[in-house]
């Protein structure tokens, strides 16, 4: 997935400002910035959920331009959204199949329009099972499921339907070292059925426990692209901030000495 130049302005606010995007196959993508860089701006982009006033988005070598949520999930592009989007009442096997129900065949489908439970059940069972999802039983609400095991559905869930990317906002946030722990084992087992993900995330740990690549995002612009191997997190953080600039042939340089002085660079 790749975009380039997209500005999006709200009056005379500008929320991106000629951004760059860059998805390769098979990797886990991580895009951070301090608040008001322009992240969520860029994934809304970037799934349908609003639409640039200016620039171009490539998927898979194609232009396209979605109208709305619906239609990036239709070309294959999932998110795993902060709060889970998750129907709290309803069970693991109706969330996975949530808007996407299927009928059983014949009349009692196409007339009476009864839903196929066991046939969901049994594939709901087996995207867990892949992703190595422990639960007692897919009939029990999703209320009744943990933090972890509630990100866990909604992961599942995106993988199940997802063909091209996957995005997940912040999964880690409200979940405790264990659970947070088992999320980015899922994400790697995303990442090793050759799905591309894409992280937005403040865990600067996590961040460089599983990230491939990171986007820095800053005033509504793409920074830097970087390998976390490349550069300290202190490093990273100072990029992000603007007391650290990537130069290419010159990695980082030093634009802000008071700035780098208090994170300890300089």
């Amino acid at each position: 997935m790749r975009a380039r130049g997209l500005v999006k302005r709200y009056g005379h606010v500008v929320a991106l400002d000629g951004v760059d995007f860059d998805l390769m196959p098979g990797e886990v993508l991580a895009v951070i910035g301090d608040n008001g860089a322009g992240k969520s701006s860029l994934i809304k982009a970037l799934t349908g959920a609003l639409q640039p006033d200016q620039g171009e988005i490539m998927l898979a070598g194609r232009p396209v331009r979605f109208r709305d949520p619906l239609e990036a999930r239709r070309h294959g592009i999932e998110t795993v959204y902060q709060d889970l989007a998750v129907a709290a009442s309803m069970d693991i096997a109706g969330n996975m199949f949530l808007g996407r129900e299927v009928r059983r065949p014949g009349p009692l489908g196409t007339i009476f329009r009864m839903l196929d439970k066991k046939r969901m059940r049994e594939e709901s069972a087996r995207h867990m099972a892949d992703l190595k999802i422990g639960l007692r039983s897919l009939t029990q609400p999703v209320e009744s499921l943990s933090g972890g095991q509630r990100q866990g559905v909604a992961v599942a869930r995106a993988v199940a339907w997802a063909r091209q990317v996957v995005v997940m906002d912040e999964p880690t946030a409200a979940l405790g070292v264990k659970e947070s722990g088992q999320v980015l084992d899922m994400i790697r087992r995303v990442r090793d059925r050759g799905l591309p993900v894409v992280l937005i995330s403040h865990n600067m740990p996590h961040v460089f426990e599983i990230a491939d690549r990171i986007h820095v995002q800053r005033l509504g612009r793409r920074v830097a692209q970087i390998r976390p191997d490349d550069y300290s997190m202190a490093e990273v953080v100072a990029i992000m901030t603007g007391a650290l600039r990537v130069d290419a042939g010159r990695g980082a340089v030093v634009t802000d000495e008071e700035a780098a002085r208090a994170i300890g660079l300089s």
